[in-house]
């Protein structure tokens, strides 16, 4: 499918809601569980949904438009939420998600993007030349991907409960 920013508003805008529906006001166990070693519970998604609004996609498009690749984007750490998240219960974690992804998304419509504005060019620190468009593209991506990682380990909190049904749950071997 190609790039539309119609479309990737479309579900930029629907994120929080998404989220704060799944999530708000769960038990503990359901929002802090994880699959391992450096891996994200719901909890630590929101997190870093929060850090990603903070110093990712807005910055980052905010250097395409103002610097071209003269200016490389600053690396992105996926765990700079941890500390700054640390001691907020998930509930306010959504209310900030919510608050900072309408900020966000007030700021990308001021842009006024264009399909030549969406064309122009910035670097990665690893990827190197990117466009403005898949830099967009990549953000809805994002959201929807923690999205499904965030059903994934709530799901593979029942893998046992479920017992011989098991066999026919794709979500406990994803």
């Amino acid at each position: 499918m190609e790039f539309r920013l119609e479309d990737a508003l479309a579900i930029l805008t629907r994120t929080p809601d998404v989220l704060n529906t799944l999530l708000r006001s769960l038990p503990h166990e359901w929002v802090t569980q994880n699959e391992g070693p450096r891996t994200f519970s719901p909890w630590d998604v929101v997190g870093h949904l929060i850090h990603g609004e903070e110093t990712d996609w807005i910055p980052r498009a905010r250097i395409i438009l103002e610097h071209g690749e003269s200016h490389a984007f600053e690396p992105f750490d996926r765990f700079g939420h941890f500390e700054k998240c640390r001691g907020r219960t998930l509930d306010e974690l959504l209310d900030a998600f919510a608050r900072i992804r309408r900020q966000s998304l007030a700021e990308l419509q001021q842009m006024n993007l264009t399909p030549e504005t969406l064309a122009l060019t910035g670097r990665h620190p690893e990827l190197g030349r990117v466009t403005l468009a898949q830099l967009l593209a990549t953000w809805t991506a994002h959201d929807l991907s923690h999205i499904s990682q965030i059903v994934r380990v709530m799901g593979k909190q029942y893998a046992d409960a479920v017992g011989p049904w098991r066999a026919y749950m794709r979500i406990f071997t994803a």
